[in-house]
């Protein structure tokens, strides 16, 4: 049992170790700080993608009320169709 114990310590801390180092793990620790953008050029890509975050909802909310006036329109005909005598 104590072997067990051992080894993953061991090689739980090395990978834990290795992971702290990498990038990732630098990505990590950067945003649990939560720390300003490092750079201008990270900043003005941040305001790059919000603005085009912002576009991409209009864009939505349009076709949105596009698709509805389409349904509305749709909901009409067949209403008409359901309601007209036959031939």
């Amino acid at each position: 049992m104590e072997d067990i114990l051992l080894m993953v310590l061991v090689f739980g801390g090395g990978i834990t170790i290795a992971l702290a180092f990498s990038p990732i793990g630098r990505a990590v620790s950067e945003r649990i700080r939560g720390g300003p953008p490092r750079d201008r050029a990270d900043a003005a890509q941040l305001d790059e993608v919000v603005a085009d975050l912002q576009e991409v909802r209009r864009e939505l909310s349009e076709l949105s009320e596009r698709m509805d006036f389409t349904e509305r329109l749709l909901a009409k005909q067949r209403e008409a169709e359901r309601l007209a005598p036959p031939h």
